[in-house]
């Protein structure tokens, strides 16, 4: 007896001595052993602090920005991200900051943002936390052979060719905007409103519609929960990520998985149906999902018959779940931006309205002339330079790895500061937090100077695999209000722009519209 009593405290101390090891490991031991190895890298940042690190810094310097508008500026940075703002100014490009016990350096050269680009396969994606990844996982998150497989199934859908015949969809979405503003502006031939609420829910219409054809009632109740998911999800991803923080029973992480229950019925149902509809004769492969059912069963049909080779139904809901964070998010705050600037600069407005008069008149904008529309692609350039969709891309280091002249180590991550690169003075010149769009008359190339220092959708073989897709909505959409409408920012609007899952107007986008 006394032999096991023995054997049991030796094994439990044994035990808790390791655990405790593993925690002064991660809590202390490896931060410090990375923050030596960086700074003898040439890379500066605060001093490691036990495992917070920068995070209470950087949510109070967010909640304090949060609090106050700015100037109707497009020096947004300050408001948006203060810490990294601060730590840019403080220390430098070649700088770092700690997300609790892990340390990320920023990344702004051209070259070395070419490089992590291209490299997606030693540049990886970092293990987000669980809570992110009930949020969205599909083709965004996937790495190596499975991202591979979905990016090949998954392309057919955002053909050119595939794209053209969804225009319809964002034609009819579109016009019942219209039509609601034609009712609130008729009697007086102007109004105020705040059209954010319009354009946020636009785009959740056409996604609705384009992915999921005649069950977009049903996919509208899907976008209405991940956005209530996403305000959940955003708290959680602002705080250091404790393992085991979600099986805890708290209210929130219970909403959450109702939220996601409830999503992947609703989605199950739709491709129930439409599976249905499949077999019974009837043709659906002209919406997203559709396409992603069809060109799943000839992937396995090529393969010889191999199941793996295709899809199956979890992976098609998650995929369907990106349709809706990634479609919504990115057109949405596209279009909000690009009115704010064009209320703004009315002279821009002018001419971009001139040039869809004299394209369309008052007819219904046209497919292809709408890629023909140069003063709007370089109103568009404009606004994703200064208000890009995804303001920052994180990549980590699994194995030693050079990047320029850096040998990193593992356990590192890396930030591409998207806004930052954007308006860096030295690769955009003395106007770079300036709004002109005459920067991109000859096209980004030249605008560039073929530098990687525009990033709005990415770069290289991960560039953003909607991107035409939310191009041609934003167009339409633009063509459709200039036709109709001349507007101006409120008086009363706050220019407040705050991050989500994407860049958007904290207090809504007050506008004076006025009937053409």
């Amino acid at each position: 007896m006394g032999t096991t009593m023995a054997l049991i405290v030796t094994s439990f101390t044994f035990v808790l001595f390791a655990v405790s090891w593993r925690i002064l490991n991660w809590i202390w031991l490896k931060p410090k052993q990375l923050e030596k190895l960086l700074r003898e890298q040439g890379f500066c940042g605060n001093p490691y602090r036990v495992l917070f690190g920068d995070m209470k810094d950087s949510s109070k310097l967010a909640k304090e920005a949060m609090l106050k508008p700015i100037d109707l500026s497009d020096n947004i940075a300050p408001r948006v991200q203060p810490f990294v703002h601060q730590i840019l100014g403080t220390y430098g490009k070649n700088s770092f900051v700690w997300f609790g016990p892990v340390p990320c350096i920023n990344i702004m050269e051209p070259q070395m943002i070419k490089e992590i680009m291209i490299k997606y396969e030693e540049f990886q994606k970092p293990n987000t936390n669980p809570l992110a990844k009930m949020l969205v996982k599909g083709l965004v998150a996937y790495e190596g052979e499975k991202w591979a497989k979905h990016r090949k199934i998954i392309n057919p859908a955002f053909h050119l060719e595939k794209l053209k015949a969804l225009q319809q969809e964002f034609y009819v979405s579109c016009n019942e905007m219209i039509c609601e503003w034609e009712q609130m502006v008729s009697s007086k031939g102007s109004c105020e409103m705040d059209v954010w609420p319009y354009l946020d829910n636009l785009s959740g219409d056409v996604i609705s519609r384009a992915a999921f054809g005649s069950n977009f009632q049903e996919g509208k109740k899907i976008f209405k929960l991940q956005k209530e998911q996403i305000a959940l999800a955003m708290k959680f991803l602002q705080q250091v990520y404790i393992p085991g923080l979600r099986f805890i029973p708290t209210k929130t992480n219970k909403r959450m998985k109702e939220i996601d229950n409830e999503m992947r019925v609703l989605i199950n149902n739709i491709i129930m149906k439409r599976e249905n509809q499949t077999r019974s004769g009837q043709t659906c492969n002209e919406d997203l999902l559709g396409i992603l059912l069809d060109s799943s069963l000839k992937e396995v049909q090529d393969e010889g018959g191999r199941k793996n080779a295709g899809l199956t139904i979890e992976e098609v809901v998650e995929e369907c779940k990106v349709f809706y964070l990634a479609g919504r998010d990115t057109t949405s705050v596209l279009l909000v931006w690009a009115v704010v600037l064009l209320g703004k600069h009315s002279d821009w407005q002018a001419h971009a309205r001139e040039e869809v008069l004299q394209v369309f008149g008052n007819s219904k904008p046209d497919f292809n002339a709408l890629n023909t529309l140069k003063v709007m692609a370089m109103i568009l350039n404009e606004v994703l330079r200064l208000y890009p969709p995804v303001i920052l891309m994180y990549r980590m280091i699994h194995k030693p790895t050079k990047v320029g002249n850096a040998l990193l180590p593992p356990g590192v991550q890396i930030s591409i500061p998207t806004m930052f690169v954007h308006t860096d003075p030295e690769l955009w010149g003395e106007d770079a937090l300036d709004f002109n769009p005459e920067r991109f008359y000859e096209g980004i190339a030249k605008a560039t100077e073929g530098r990687v220092s525009y990033i709005p959708f990415g770069w290289g073989p991960r560039t953003c695999i909607g991107q035409n897709f939310a191009m041609l909505e934003v167009k339409m959409a633009l063509a459709m209000i200039l036709q109709r409408y001349s507007f101006e920012l409120s008086p009363t609007y706050s220019h407040a722009p705050f991050l989500v899952t994407s860049l958007q107007p904290q207090h809504g986008v007050p506008l004076i519209l006025r009937k053409i």
